[in-house]
């Protein structure tokens, strides 16, 4: 099984890596392999994480305020955001 991003959760990844970088050199580095054990862990297990709203669930980043948002579909994740927790919690909506 793959994970496929939406164009803006990979945008808002990306932007997340390079805040991160910005702070201090090697932490966007640290963020991006944090967000992807935790796709591993959602590609191995993809019903483990609650469901928040219809099919969408979400996986908490290790060492940062993130979560994944995603749906599983029939052979795919598909990651609708990356989220910082601290953000409107609805501002994703739009994208499912």
């Amino acid at each position: 099984m793959n994970a496929l991003f939406h164009p803006a959760a990979e945008s808002e990844f990306n932007a997340a890596i390079d805040y991160y970088e910005d702070i201090e050199k090697g932490l966007g580095y640290d963020f991006s392999r944090e967000v992807f054990s935790a796709l591993e862990r959602i590609i191995a297990f993809p019903k483990a994480w609650v469901v928040i709203e219809d099919e969408i669930r979400r996986s908490l980043v290790r060492r940062f305020p993130y979560g994944i948002l995603y749906a599983e579909e029939k052979d795919k994740i598909y990651i609708v955001a990356v989220m910082h927790l601290h953000r409107d919690p609805e501002y994703w909506k739009h994208r499912i």
